[in-house]
């Protein structure tokens, strides 16, 4: 179990990402944001009901969902390949600071093709739930990103 993070986290993963501190197995995997992980400015990411460091995006982070840190699951290879999104994880978010997380879901799981017509439907989406200023942030964001992978 590594101390830090991997050097690919820090570009791949949410700002708020326990992975932008921790190294693997210092924190739990789970499918999605919600409600029992709520974020905790007072270390910096998400946190479960008993403290424990989660990310809420196993795709970003590239590893599948796990209690890793809370209960000692076994790290699967940090080579897998990682985990698309789940159809949970692709549903528009209620809380902008989940829109990033739902944008590169929604990218994730689309061919190079199809890339453009998914960027659209993102925007469209989006949109309908938050402000300009927001879905552009986010997108320009997300894309600087995805768009080189």
């Amino acid at each position: 179990m590594s101390d830090g993070p991997l050097p690919q986290w820090c570009e791949n993963t949410c700002v708020v990402c326990p992975a932008q501190v921790l190294g693997p197995g210092r924190f739990d995997v789970v499918d999605r944001p919600g409600r029992e992980y709520a974020y905790d400015p007072s270390v910096g990411w998400r946190v479960d009901r008993d403290g424990v460091a989660v990310c809420v995006h196993p795709y970003r982070v590239g590893l599948a969902p796990g209690r890793y840190a809370s209960v000692g699951e076994p790290l699967p290879p940090l080579d897998a390949p990682a985990p698309l999104p789940t159809a949970a994880a692709l549903e528009l978010p209620d809380d902008v600071a989940d829109l990033e997380g739902w944008l590169v879901g929604q990218l994730r799981v689309v061919s190079s093709n199809s890339l453009a017509a998914a960027i659209s439907r993102a925007e469209r989406a989006a949109l309908q739930r938050f402000p300009d200023r927001d879905v552009v942030a986010a997108m320009r964001r997300v894309l600087a990103v995805e768009l080189t992978r």
